[in-house]
């Protein structure tokens, strides 16, 4: 208990290590993984009190209060609704134990000590994160040019009608219109399954 307590006070309970694909089961994340819908583990990191968990889907952290309590905290934020920015990797200096590995997922800002034995597993992390943030950036930016572009048509529309006596019913329809291309546009950029890019880029 000691030993614990001591961990907690100097912060070492903190450092992370990185799980392998064979051990994911014996995480305590693993209950809360979607796998009924396809969902799948491809990166963990595992500390006294937290865990870390990347399916293709979204992050999954276990936050837990200390080494010494049971008490946890689920917190799910899926990458399609919390987009990843932000991306940054610390490494270690000569008398540090842990690499950081910092990004931030929607509002949320995380700063996650990892020890340095696994650099090499937290650099193809730090890899899958950066591509992340670079699709969700490149998805909303092409998605707001589309919002543009229907404003600019609408506009236009109301300006060059040639049916002045049916201009409600030709604005329903393409209110309607405009609405069904922005739904189908929004799927086009939603991107809700990263499994290629944790694929192409996690090695363990």
């Amino acid at each position: 208990m000691f030993g614990k307590m001591a961990a907690d006070v100097l912060g070492l309970s903190d450092i992370g290590a990185v799980i392998k694909p064979a051990d994911y089961d014996k995480v305590d994340a693993d209950d809360y993984v979607m796998h009924e819908d396809g969902e799948k583990i491809y990166f963990l990191i595992k500390s006294k009190s937290d865990e870390y968990c990347f399916t293709n889907r979204a992050l999954i952290h276990l936050d837990g209060t200390s080494a010494t309590s049971k008490k946890r905290t689920l917190r799910r934020y899926d990458y399609y609704k919390h987009p990843i920015s932000n991306v940054s990797l610390e490494t270690a200096g000569t008398v540090d134990l842990d690499v950081e590995i910092k990004f931030t997922i929607g509002s949320e800002h995380y700063s996650i000590d990892v020890h340095k034995k696994h650099i090499e597993e937290v650099k193809d992390l730090y890899k899958a994160l950066l591509k992340i943030a670079e699709i969700c950036h490149e998805n909303e930016t092409a998605l707001e040019y589309a919002r543009q572009s229907l404003d600019v048509a609408t506009s236009v529309f109301g300006r060059i009608t040639s049916n002045p006596g049916n201009i409600a019913e030709q604005f329903k329809e393409l209110k309607q219109t405009a609405f069904n291309w922005l739904v189908e546009t929004k799927k086009q950029y939603t991107v809700k399954d990263f499994s290629d890019v944790f694929e192409r880029y996690i090695n363990n």
